[in-house]
């Protein structure tokens, strides 16, 4: 059955669970398209979205909280009937079926039992027993007539850890929060999941308000500036070529229709897509460029691109790539390399450097960082250069700046460093 919003059932109960496990009375309560205002019989207010999954409604439906406000003035009577009301998900009817022998004559009409409908009980009224007192009964079995005494075993330290209080929706909300160098264990954790994500939370409302205060800027934007003026001071010309390009140009880069990559492009229609990488703005660069601009010709581009790429900690949907290459002259294998760890060594990142092969590519080299990859950079030239008719050497590299951020400040996920409303900076702002 459906869950209910977060509405019907605060007309179903007019209780309130606040997120740190208080119940409150309500006095009044308006709905509007997406969230409600609650104020409370304590005078306190909250604004909270109309949901079916989110924490209040889960407290409200599976009647859970830490403790009664002493200033709504809840009675115990009121208190009770809050906790014996089930929502309708929860309850469930058993009818009991019986055989009816095959001499009963069917036409006459039996009469059916009524069903028997199971109450969830009160936790408070029947504690549960010790595991400890569990634990230590002997007990006597008898095998063939003779009394065998079961010897006592050691009683194995029976108290549970806190994790057993965490579900896994809870744990996936903990681990949001923490910040880029803060680990947990939720084994050895001591504190509710309410008091910890209090905690967590304000640590994250001081992180941004320090941000606020300090820089205001964003990783990201701030390290396509770093790179930007890596690449002008080394004599490479920044370009900006279309998102929105012609799916022939795919097929120039050896990705046709019958390809697994072009499984990953976000086709617009029949001839547009949105650009799964770089590759094919540089390719017409260079093509305008040549004869134009003095050897060698070094350019380079920072932007958005787009692949249907699978879940995971190092890959998105939407990522920003850096892609540059140099035409001309000096086009070697020792020149790309020199480059790219002059280039790491700027930013402060450990890499290494291996040989690979690709579909589009063919022979590249590839850089990584523990088992991430970084780049995966090519000397020129490869067989697709005729169709852009290109025909000097050259040689390039592209890297994703999300899994650069994610390794420069040692986020867990990429996605605290990508371009998303749930992190500012690798901070939570779901607060």
């Amino acid at each position: 059955m459906k869950k209910k919003l977060v509405e019907s059932l605060i007309n179903d109960t007019d209780m309130w669970v606040s997120r740190t496990g208080l119940l409150h009375s309500i006095r009044d309560f308006n709905v509007s398209q997406r969230f409600i205002h609650i104020v409370t019989d304590c005078g306190e207010t909250f604004d909270i979205r109309n949901s079916r999954s989110s924490r209040s409604a889960r407290s409200l439906r599976l009647r859970k909280f830490k403790k009664n406000c002493k200033h709504c003035h809840v009675s115990d009577i009121k208190i009770n009937e809050f906790l014996q009301k089930t929502s309708r998900e929860s309850k469930t009817k058993h009818v009991r079926v019986t055989e009816i022998p095959s001499s009963v004559n069917m036409s006459i009409p039996v009469q059916a039992e009524r069903p028997v409908v199971s109450v969830p009980s009160i936790p408070s009224i029947q504690p549960e027993k010790s595991p400890r007192v569990q634990a230590q009964k002997n007990t006597e079995k008898k095998d063939h007539g003779k009394n065998i005494n079961i010897a006592k075993k050691p009683v194995a330290n029976t108290t549970k850890t806190k994790d057993a209080g965490f579900t896994q929706s809870q744990k996936d909300r903990i681990v949001s929060l923490l910040g880029p160098d803060e680990m947990i264990s939720f084994s050895k954790e001591k504190r509710s999941f309410q008091e910890l994500e209090v905690t967590l939370t304000n640590k994250r409302k001081e992180d941004l308000r320090k941000v606020y205060e300090d820089s205001r800027e964003n990783l990201l934007g701030k390290l396509e500036r770093q790179i930007t003026e890596f690449f002008v001071e080394r004599g490479f010309m920044e370009i900006k070529s279309p998102i929105l390009i012609p799916f022939e140009y795919m097929e120039r880069m050896g990705v046709g229709e019958d390809t697994k990559l072009s499984q990953q492009i976000f086709r617009v229609d029949e001839s547009m897509c949105l650009r799964p990488m770089l590759a094919p703005g540089l390719y017409n660069y260079l093509y305008k460029f040549d004869n134009v601009l003095p050897d060698p010709i070094r350019i380079f581009e920072i932007g958005p691109c787009y692949r249907k790429e699978s879940d995971g900690k190092s890959h998105l949907e939407e990522f920003t790539m850096l892609n540059f290459c140099q035409m001309g002259s000096k086009c070697t294998r020792e020149n790309l390399i020199f480059l790219i760890q002059d280039f790491l060594d700027f930013l402060n990142i450990e890499h290494e450097i291996v040989s690979d092969n690709c579909m589009v590519y063919g022979e590249t080299i590839d850089v990584l960082h523990k088992d991430m990859e970084l780049s995966s950079a090519v000397v020129g030239p490869i067989p697709q250069d005729i169709d852009w008719g290109i025909n000097k050497p050259w040689m390039g590299a592209g890297f994703g700046l999300e899994r650069l951020l994610k390794v420069m400040h040692n986020f867990k996920t990429i996605k605290r460093s990508a371009r998303c409303e749930n992190y500012y900076n690798g901070i939570s702002t779901n607060l």
